[in-house]
């Protein structure tokens, strides 16, 4: 399915000259395992070429390497005038917006990928998303990429917090957007979840690599071995649709413009093909925050009501019956223990070999906590019939 790059190799001297598939032309390795192993067929990737520049930045010292990537992609600003931003909430990368003009309205924004998380995300993958999204109208333009990063379009707009998308006005513009993100289709076969294949993946590097020094406040690797099968097999029967999901809709990569009355996502490293009520309920997760986890912020019955309402209606086209509502709200809460077990694991990870100043560890003891804490409400919860 790869597709031979169209564009003529830039002139530039930072231009990487690959033997191996480029990420723009084809699909990824999670894709490449889980088509192997008779998951899904492929999707048809999309057909426009970017540029990959043969330039690694410094994670400890960003701004030479993304100044010399604006080099390339904006030769007609002058060095001297070039401002920069760096962006601290992130927690997988690093940031910098380079511009010249106060409103920035013309920005680049040079992501540095984080310290092994080659381990965590398909890079392939994420270029092959960025795109996809791209050419639906929900995501903006990508530059280039760079052997340990990517330069895309700034979003113009305001970040949310925990305090916004629990107000209605914002939470209907966040379903509806989710709404048309999950219509998207690739090619016209709809591809099996990656969710179990990462989850798996990700148990196996903390068994493998991380278990000896595991904290006593972890679960032990036996009783995280039996909640991933106990999982799978307990969700895998609740006949959620697979769509198209953002699979990491934290606050800040929810972005507000006023101006034009609408959200955009940002950050696509995780998206994919996946369990419709896994993307709301991992969003509902995010309610509590990050930085500050506090769970009492988990939308209550008659928020995720009125937001799973104007999600179907808007996905739909059509009234929401309030059986499909009650349907979708017990498997979103069922999901939503899933969410908390994936990001568990991914935060061992982290706090293995990421080098941003974060507690990792911190962050997946609150997840696995909340997630043996609200187990048995969730068993409770039965499934209209």
């Amino acid at each position: 399915m790869a597709v031979p790059p169209s564009a003529p190799v830039p002139c530039s001297p930072f231009y990487l000259r690959r033997q191996a598939p480029c990420p723009q032309c084809s699909w990824g390795m999670e894709e490449k395992a889980a088509a192997s192993a008779g998951c899904w067929e492929p999707p048809e990737p999309p057909r426009t070429a970017v540029p990959c520049f043969g330039v690694s930045v410094d994670q400890d010292n960003i701004l030479p390497g993304a100044l010399r990537l604006i080099r390339e992609l904006r030769p007609h600003w002058k060095p001297e005038q070039v401002r920069t931003k760096r962006f601290k909430d992130g927690i997988t990368n690093k940031l910098v917006a380079c511009y010249v003009e106060e409103d920035m309205q013309d920005c680049v924004l040079v992501r540095v990928y984080g310290e092994r998380t080659e381990l965590l995300v398909d890079r392939e993958n994420e270029i092959r998303n960025f795109q996809l999204l791209r050419a639906h109208g929900c995501a903006p333009k990508l530059y280039c990429t760079f052997q340990n990063g990517l330069c895309y379009e700034y979003v113009q707009g305001v970040a949310l917090g925990p305090e916004h998308i629990r107000e209605p006005q914002l939470f209907r513009l966040i379903a509806l957007e989710m709404a048309k993100i999950h219509t998207i289709h690739a090619n016209g076969s709809l591809p099996k979840p990656t969710l179990w294949h990462k989850m798996h993946r990700y148990f196996t590097l903390v068994k493998d690599e991380i278990n000896p020094s595991l904290s006593a406040d972890v679960p032990k690797v036996e009783v995280l071995g039996q909640e991933l099968a106990w999982l799978k097999e307990h969700l895998s029967q609740l006949e959620s649709p697979v769509v198209f999901c953002h699979n990491d809709l934290l606050c800040k990569n929810i972005i507000y413009d006023s101006a034009k009355g609408h959200v955009r996502f940002i950050d696509y490293e995780y998206a994919g093909y996946n369990y419709q009520a896994f993307d709301i309920g991992n969003h509902f997760n995010e309610f509590a925050g990050v930085n500050e986890v506090d769970y009492c912020r988990y939308p209550v019955r008659e928020t995720q009501l009125q937001w799973l309402r104007y999600y179907l209606e808007a996905q739909k086209g059509t009234e929401a019956t309030p059986r499909d509502v009650e349907r979708l709200y017990a498997q979103v809460n069922k999901f939503a223990l899933a969410s908390h077990f994936f990001w568990g694991l991914w935060a061992l990870i982290q706090n293995q070999y990421s080098t941003i100043s974060f507690d990792f560890l911190g962050y997946a003891v609150i997840r696995f906590n909340q997630y043996f804490k609200v187990k048995p409400q969730v068993l409770a919860l039965e499934m209209p019939k």
